[in-house]
């Protein structure tokens, strides 16, 4: 049975993201609700705590803040001059919110300057791109959630044609032509939120299941897309790569 038949039967809701999880918690305190793809279930008000989510909620959690500093790191390690790094987020969903704020913190340590573009609409689209395009990044950095992910080939065909380096947080930016991620494996989230659902349907509770977090990161690189940058990857980061797509 797929989770699509559970939420049929009204047995077990899966999402896929802080609103979407947000909204289901408000609709049900029965019906278990197992999530992923969630930044911050704690301070979002998801869960009580990681180790006791309470109620009916819980699942596989993305939250990990030092990513937010290894992305920057990676720009300026694959491209030093990186100076000046644009940030295009959905500014509506509140885990993004705190991601924002993680990678500001991780920016002004690193001694990167970081210019926030926030996006929630199709049609922000025009006005964020040409915003962006006057302030002249030598960089971009896209969080991802779902918004941004159904965007994905817009915000990667913008950074391709102003020929900006760009890091992305999951693999589906970096197999539509950009440049590199890192992030949580999207494969290992995806098998731990079956597991959750396998012993949910075997009897346990939501309030019982200590939220996890990832453990396996994934470093995914466009060789395509540097050599149209004109841009050699440094052996260091190579080395350090899941895949590369040549």
């Amino acid at each position: 049975m797929i989770a699509g038949d559970l939420r049929g039967l009204g047995l077990l809701d899966l999402t896929w993201s802080t609103p979407a999880a947000l909204a289901a918690k408000s609709a049900t305190t029965t019906i278990p609700i197992v999530f992923a793809g969630v930044g911050d279930p704690v301070r979002t008000g998801l869960v009580a705590s990681l180790a006791r989510p309470g109620a009916n909620v819980t699942g596989f959690s993305t939250l990990a803040e030092e990513l937010s500093g290894k992305r920057l790191e990676l720009l300026r390690e694959t491209v030093p001059k990186v100076g000046r790094v644009a940030m295009l987020w959905n500014s509506t969903n509140p885990s993004m919110v705190f991601r924002a704020r993680e990678t500001q913190t991780a920016a002004d340590k690193l001694g990167v300057v970081l210019q926030s573009f926030g996006a929630h609409e199709v049609n922000d689209f025009d006005q964020v791109f040409a915003a962006m395009t006057r302030q002249h990044p030598d960089a971009v950095l896209t969080l991802v959630d779902p918004f941004t992910t159904a965007h994905r080939q817009r915000i990667v065909d913008f950074a391709s044609a102003q020929r900006l380096v760009a890091v992305y947080e999951v693999r589906q930016f970096v197999e539509a032509g950009g440049l590199m991620s890192y992030g949580p494996s999207l494969a290992a989230t995806q098998q731990r939120a079956a597991l959750f659902i396998d012993k949910i349907l075997k009897g346990a509770k939501p309030a019982d299941l200590p939220v996890e977090q990832p453990t396996k990161f994934e470093l995914v690189i466009n060789l395509k897309t540097a050599k149209a940058l004109g841009l050699t990857i440094p052996q260091s980061v190579l080395q350090r790569a899941d895949q590369v797509i040549e």
